[in-house]
């Protein structure tokens, strides 16, 4: 099963899933940039309606604790759009973990998201369906991301929570899979983060081997890496046959990303990316496992892990 923020459903109900968002978040502590606030609920109505409208289903919201999360505007969220919205437990990395836990061990961050994943988070009965968006720095992992990590794969053993991590610029994904896989969580539980920031396809590709799932997910920040060079990799990565791992999403994080302002919206996966990839000459079934199938899997809760 599923977990949403509106209950349990089965994977076949999922439908075309965004596989790392941001709806209701607040940067601003750190990057002290106003433009990192989403606060306006109206306006994540409209943007959720635009997604909806284009075909997306699902949504895996990972604004976790110290980020802004909001699980209860994330419930009217989906009541209002009819969207499934997947919320999480987890901190992100260093300097977004909030002060309370900076010197936690492993152990009590372990401790922390089993029990919201048990009782519900931020005081309400909403459970969690990922532990994420867990992360490390640009080629470097401080001594609290590595506790916040190992943390992370304890309660994944013991919960069946996928896992869904950060990697700064795509670095340090082949670490952050030797610390998970080394802890007992499975490969079908874990999905690595921003892997398309990363130009160095080695690095990349050894991620892939492991078996994991990587996210394509910062499509349209061309910013940070033209989408062709995204579409080149991805399309040697389906060559190699491994496009049953790979997720797509655009990971918005702002007010100039929602079309309100200007931006693409949350449906620009749907309606600027794939017709590039079609016109590549990607199959619909292919397609189909980008979108639907692999995030079906990817966030079904491994019930047998319990």
């Amino acid at each position: 099963m599923i977990q949403t923020v509106r209950g349990k459903i089965k994977p076949e109900e999922f439908g075309i899933c965004a596989a790392h968002e941001h709806l209701s978040i607040d940067l601003s502590r750190i990057k002290g940039d106003p433009d990192t606030i989403l606060d306006d609920e109206q306006g994540m109505i409209d943007e959720l309606t635009h997604f909806y409208k284009a075909g997306g289903c699902a949504l895996i919201e990972l604004t976790n604790e110290g980020m802004g999360r909001n699980v209860e505007r994330l419930v009217r969220l989906s009541e209002k759009t009819s969207v499934h919205i997947v919320t999480c437990t987890g901190f992100y990395k260093d300097p977004f973990i909030p002060e309370f836990a900076m010197e936690w061990d492993r152990e009590q961050f372990a401790e922390h998201f089993v029990k919201e994943s048990q009782e519900g988070v931020d005081n309400t009965r909403v459970l969690p369906g990922v532990i994420g968006e867990i992360g490390t720095s640009v080629h470097e992992i401080k001594p609290i991301e590595k506790e916040l990590i190992m943390g992370a794969a304890i309660a994944a053993v013991e919960t069946g929570l996928p896992i869904s991590t950060h990697t700064s610029l795509g670095t340090l994904g082949s670490e952050q899979v030797d610390m998970l896989i080394g802890y007992g969580v499975d490969t079908n539980q874990i999905i690595i983060g921003h892997q398309d920031l990363n130009s160095n396809k080695a690095e990349v590709l050894e991620v892939l081997q492991s078996g994991v799932y990587i996210g394509f997910d910062t499509i349209g920040k061309n910013n940070y890496r033209p989408d062709e060079e995204r579409i080149e990799f991805l399309l040697d990565f389906i060559e190699r046959g491994y496009h049953r791992q790979i997720l797509l999403s655009a990971d918005l994080t702002r007010k100039s990303h929602w079309k309100k302002h200007g931006g693409p919206g949350y449906d620009l996966v749907l309606h600027n990316f794939i017709p590039k990839l079609r016109a590549r000459r990607v199959s619909d079934e292919i397609i189909q496992d980008l979108l639907v199938t692999n995030p079906a899997s990817a966030f079904s809760i491994k019930e047998q892990n319990r």
